[in-house]
């Protein structure tokens, strides 16, 4: 694709400003800077993957991962701010996720061991992981409050922290899977994944780009599994004391 092609895609910010401007929503500065900085950031990642891929470095590419699981936690921690500890419960989750799923791929030799397979998919892990850790957020936190009376009842009948958590605990794990799992339900009939057009954008045979497709969904659907569970897992001690009393979400 050259410059002037790429140019010409403006025409898709041009359409929602203008709807914007006439509809009166208001969001015409949000969508200039949505735009400038997609645009900055992702030159900024091109050049760098360019320069790693090309010195094929284990130390660049592990720096690489480990500045997309920071990047990651700075965003997901805003959602669970109150939580105490969240920082390193995110950081937690996300490198056991990434353990995991290389260690499966790279163990037995699914893939090779090579910067340009091992970031890009390391990259949609973690993303994944990140979506799904403010999922679960989200739905504990307002799972907890309105059950708060619930919690204390069972606490006050003798019931451990465990005890008195576990439901809202499920449920929210379940509600953070749901979408992974739903969307991979219709994956292929009403959307074509991103990976998979890509490849056969770039020439690749619509067969090979299948093969690697379906890698990626069953490794997505163990990083959703994985990451609720132990974020789960992970923050619920938080909401208890040292004598099993239900406290308040402390901060960070």
């Amino acid at each position: 694709m050259s410059y002037t092609s790429l140019s010409l895609t403006l025409i898709f910010v041009l359409i929602p400003l203008i709807l914007s401007k006439t509809l009166k929503l208001g969001l015409e500065r949000d969508t200039i800077i949505a735009t400038v900085r997609s645009v900055i950031q992702l030159l900024a990642v091109g050049y760098l993957l360019h320069f790693i891929f090309e010195s094929e470095s284990m130390l660049y590419m592990v720096l690489m991962i480990s500045l997309i699981i920071l990047a990651a936690t700075l965003n997901a921690r805003k959602k669970g701010e109150n939580i105490r500890g969240i920082t390193w419960k995110l950081i937690i989750t996300f490198m056991t996720v990434e353990a995991v799923v290389m260690g499966v791929l790279l163990g037995l030799q699914i893939m090779p061991a090579t910067p340009n397979y091992i970031i890009p998919i390391s990259g949609m892990m973690i993303g994944n992981s990140m979506v799904l850790s403010i999922l679960f957020l989200n739905r504990f936190k307002s799972e907890v409050e309105a059950n708060e009376h619930l919690i204390e009842l069972i606490l006050s009948l003798g019931g451990t922290p465990k005890q008195a958590i576990h439901q809202q605990l499920m449920n929210a794990i379940k509600a953070s899977m749901i979408p992974t799992i739903e969307s991979q339900k219709t994956i292929g009939l009403v959307q074509l994944p991103g990976i998979m057009s890509g490849q056969i954008i770039g020439g690749s045979s619509p067969i090979e780009a299948v093969q690697f497709q379906i890698l990626i969904i069953f490794a997505l659907l163990t990083c959703a599994t994985l990451s609720s569970t132990i974020l789960g897992f992970l923050v619920y001690p938080t909401l208890f004391n040292n004598r099993m009393q239900k406290i308040k979400m402390g901060v960070n």
